[in-house]
C-alpha cells in the first residue's frame, strides 16, 4: 500500500533550507544576498528567501 503526501509547495526557504536545496554553502547564500543576486526578506528575527528568487539564482537569471 502506497501513501500519498500532500505537502504544500514551499514559497520560501530559511537560510539553512536554501543552502540544502541549492547545494550551496551558507556563506555563499549570504554572499549572494549581500551582492543583490538573491532576495531575502526579514520577518521578525528570521531571514526568509522567496522560492522564486532562489530558483532565478540557480537558473542564472539573477
Amino acid at each position: 500500500m502506497q501513501s500519498t503526501r500532500n505537502d504544500p509547495t514551499k514559497i520560501a526557504y530559511s537560510i539553512k533550507e536554501a543552502a540544502q536545496a541549492s547545494s550551496l554553502g551558507r556563506t555563499s547564500i549570504y554572499n549572494h544576498i549581500a551582492s543583490g543576486r538573491l532576495r531575502a526578506v526579514r520577518i521578525g528575527g528570521r531571514t526568509i528567501i522567496p522560492a522564486e528568487s532562489l530558483h532565478a539564482l540557480i537558473a542564472g537569471e539573477a
